[in-house]
């Protein structure tokens, strides 16, 4: 593999079929890394005898960033997720403008979101950023789309991570940023990288419509990471999708799209 990433594979979404511990096991065999969701439900001291390298994990388990108790729990869970993921060789940890229930739908859906609940927003950030610093690890917050997968999540585009990152200026926060999700809720996809660049923790990758391995959409992720390169990123890509034939397959493409780019003359 000739890539200037560093690949990985979401492992709730491939080869399913498999025992938790295998299925990580088969993953790595294609030379990438893994991601999780949900620590909670997960042997994590099984997992790090494997050694197989993990790049993220949730790391939030309930709560949300705009109301007081929903701050406090959200905070609550983000200690105890920067303290498990050290388990696991401390992976950066993931979060969303809120919580997410069944399905991914919001676990308090917003209609509109307030100039109050951007404060507020911006306070807990702030304060999750003392946890991060505490515990030495990232915390990303990753966009979602609205239209077809997470209707009424608060601070769901790019544009509003971005925003509250520069207001809270933490070198501890960054943003996930979902291509998939930033394609059906803002498309211009290399310009949405290049703006992200200065706080982007890492990318994440499915194509549209289906959200299953590139090539199976329109997205032409071959060109979006030549652009990364070139922009100078050289961080994480990971495959968050669905297999859309097998999970072989599936990886095998994905590892093809980003490997053996040009390197940026800059």
């Amino acid at each position: 593999m000739n890539t200037p990433f560093t690949l990985a594979v979401c492992a709730e979404m491939q080869f399913t079929d498999l025992p938790f511990i295998e299925r990580i096991k088969k993953i790595h065999s294609y030379g990438v890394a893994v991601e999780l969701w949900n620590w909670t439900d997960l042997d994590l001291p099984a997992i790090a005898e494997t050694g197989v390298p993990i790049e993220s994990m949730t790391g939030y388990i309930s709560g949300n960033l705009t109301d007081d108790n929903g701050i406090e729990a959200f905070l609550k869970s983000a200690a105890e997720s920067a303290r498990a993921s050290k388990i696991l060789g401390s992976p950066r940890l993931n979060f969303h403008g809120t919580g997410l229930g069944e399905g991914g739908i919001p676990v308090d859906p917003v209609d509109k979101v307030t100039g109050r609940m951007w404060a507020k927003a911006a306070l807990t950030l702030e304060k999750l950023a003392g946890i991060a610093e505490e515990h030495d690890v990232i915390f990303e917050m990753e966009n979602l789309n609205l239209a077809v997968d997470h209707p009424g999540t608060p601070f769901s585009h790019p544009s509003d991570i971005l925003s509250l990152l520069g207001a809270v200026g933490s070198d501890r926060l960054k943003i996930n940023l979902d291509l998939y999700h930033a394609q059906i809720g803002d498309g211009s996809l290399i310009d949405t990288c290049r703006e992200a660049l200065p706080f982007l923790g890492e990318v994440q990758v499915a194509d549209v419509p289906g959200r299953c391995e590139p090539s199976t959409g329109e997205i032409n992720y071959r060109n979006v990471g030549q652009a990364l390169v070139d922009m100078g990123y050289r961080g994480t890509i990971a495959l968050e999708a669905w297999a859309k034939y097998d999970s072989d397959r599936a990886i095998t493409t994905f590892v093809d799209t980003f490997s053996n780019l040009k390197e940026s003359a800059k």
